[in-house]
């Protein structure tokens, strides 16, 4: 019993750690690769690595992978109007999905 008990509770732990939302961005810093963000009230800062997973996400909701070079070059343009749903890990994003596409 005490086994399970305590299988439950890491399991509890792990899912905590990592963290999925819609987020709106709000500013990004190309030297330090850092991406603020907002969910409600509240605001976070995350960095974006080179092993973070993008995905673009059309309208008819097709997932298409993406590259971090892009993320960086729409997060740049769109800071401050854009909302993306994001996967983190601590302080880092580990996954982030692009919604739209071509019009």
């Amino acid at each position: 019993m005490r086994k399970l008990l305590s299988a439950v509770v890491v399991l509890f732990l792990m899912a905590g750690l990592v963290v999925a939302a819609e987020v709106t961005v709000v500013k990004y810093d190309k030297e330090k690769k850092a991406v603020t963000v907002k969910e409600g009230d509240k605001e976070a800062t995350y960095t974006i690595t080179d092993k973070t997973k993008v995905s673009m996400v059309d309208k008819d909701g097709n997932a298409k992978e993406g590259k971090v070079e892009t993320l960086e070059k729409v997060l740049a343009k769109g800071a401050g109007k854009m909302k993306i749903d994001i996967t983190t890990d601590k302080d880092t994003i580990t996954e982030v999905k692009l919604k739209g596409g071509k019009k």
